[in-house]
């Protein structure tokens, strides 16, 4: 009688699970492999299945997202261009003007005029700036990092930010659950017993929504009195020191901002706090903008909980619109056939495409996936450049002599689906040019990877990115 019963339970289970996965699966590939694993692996499938292969996040931050965009504080709606300058901005010509349209659509954020971005190279440039900005604060500072480590860097920003909150500023810290465990001691001990305001993004636990491993909050945000903000991939520690070489070292760029934009960032940081807290943020007394400079700028909230994949589209839509040349650079680059796709078309209508990649990054299994694409893109005339040690974690895309796409997101199904990222599209023929400079100097000194190389390369060596290929959507 027990085996019957156990018999209708692993029945049952896999039944279940598989008829969700074919209902709630967009990619076939991946409701095929939850149906396959749903039957062979009894109760193991299924478990599985339910523990990291359903997205239980609920948007119950839409309402709140409504309610803030109505505030005073965030800019709403679309842009009131000038005649004058609907005729000049380069997004309302040609081709960008499609991109323009697709980001409205995807983000309902309007693109912001008069911002001035910053290029930060590395912690040594970027950690100084936004000590200052923390030092020089009046009213509010809000931080959102993935990792916030307890060395020399962490506790040199976590000190300012006590500093700040005894001189009577909202200060508030949000570190995902995951991020913090990089590093020990964590970093909430190092605000305990202190005014600052510290929360935690779905920590792990054995109950409710803190089962999840995936589903990140990756988000790299410090907004200072709702006018002034950083935003970029780095995280906060010694790690991102230029001038500190380890086994352990990230180079990144990280971006400081001044303008209207930085109440979008105020925006995100505002969802992702209530999700966590519950805690309703005023909506007055915040600064004004600062004046600002010639960059169009527009903030990308991205997550499992939109209804969009975000930061697909206005990648795909960003790499169509090229007509000269595409730079792309990012440390983990595992894409889905249409990213391979767009790519590929566009080297074949004669656009430069050159994608930089690490030599090798910290997570190995990553590389031999991402090396599996390597043949089909080379062979439709995609340059890839592999940079030399030591690791670099920036992530960047330009796309001809005005647009560039950076923050937080790598070119990778977590990134792109799973986790929580912040991006900023900016309109500026100045920053791109700055960036474009910076990506070309690391072109000449990375190695070049041949079509005639890749398929050179060893059978063992193949066989391993195959196998690791296979694993790529879960990587």
């Amino acid at each position: 009688m027990l085996k019957i019963v156990l018999s209708a339970v692993v029945a049952v289970a896999a039944v279940f699970s598989a008829g969700h996965a074919l209902l709630y699966k967009r990619d076939p590939r991946a409701a095929l492999g939850w149906v396959t694993a749903s039957f062979a692996l009894p109760l193991i499938g299924p478990a599985l299945y339910w523990l990291i292969g359903v997205n239980r996040i609920r948007t119950r931050a839409r309402d709140w997202h409504a309610q803030i965009r109505e505030s005073r504080t965030i800019q709403s709606g679309f842009c009131s261009w000038s005649s004058r300058q609907q005729g000049s901005a380069i997004f309302r010509h040609e081709n960008y003007a499609t991109l323009l349209s697709l980001a409205d659509t995807v983000t309902r954020r309007p693109l912001l005029a008069g911002n001035r971005v910053t290029v930060l190279h590395n912690g040594e440039e970027a950690y100084p700036a936004m000590l200052a900005a923390i030092t020089a604060a009046r009213q509010s500072i809000y931080l959102s990092t993935y990792i916030f480590d307890t060395d020399a860097s962490g506790r040199a920003l976590g000190t300012a930010l006590i500093e700040a909150a005894d001189r009577g500023l909202d200060v508030r810290v949000l570190i995902d659950g995951f991020g913090e465990r990089y590093s020990l001691p964590v970093a909430r001990r190092l605000f305990r017993h202190s005014r600052v305001h510290f929360a935690r993004f779905l920590p792990p636990s054995l109950s409710g929504r803190g089962l999840h491993f995936n589903l990140r909050n990756h988000r790299k945000l410090l907004i200072v009195d709702g006018n002034r903000s950083f935003t970029g991939g780095m995280n906060i520690g010694d790690r991102h020191l230029a001038g500190l070489p380890g086994r352990r070292q990230a180079l990144d760029v990280h971006f400081g901002v001044e303008g209207p934009v930085a109440g979008q960032m105020l925006e995100a940081f505002m969802e992702d706090w209530h999700f966590v807290t519950g805690d309703i943020f005023p909506t007055t007394g915040y600064l004004p903008p600062l004046p600002g400079g010639e960059a169009f700028c527009r903030g990308i909230s991205a997550g499992p909980n939109e209804d969009f994949e975000k930061l697909r589209w206005i990648y795909l839509g960003a790499i169509n619109c090229a007509r000269k040349k595409i730079r792309l650079m990012t440390p983990y680059f595992i894409p889905d056939h249409t990213l391979l796709a767009a790519l590929s078309a566009a080297a074949l209508r004669g656009v430069e495409v050159h994608l930089v990649l690490p030599a090798r990054s910290n997570l190995p299994y990553v590389d031999w996936a991402s090396r599996a694409y390597f043949h089909e893109l080379a062979e439709y005339g995609v340059c890839i450049f592999l940079q030399p040690l030591p690791f670099v974690h920036s992530k960047l895309a330009l796309i001809d002599d005005h647009y560039a796409l950076v923050g937080s997101a790598n070119l990778d199904p977590r990134s792109l689906r799973l986790n929580f990222e912040f991006n900023l599209e900016i309109f500026d023929h100045r920053l791109n040019r700055e960036l474009a400079a910076h990506f070309d100097e690391v072109c000449g000194r990375s190695h070049p990877v041949s079509l005639a190389e890749i398929e050179r390369q060893p059978l063992p060596g193949r066989l391993l990115d195959g196998i690791a290929k296979l694993f790529s959507p879960y990587l």
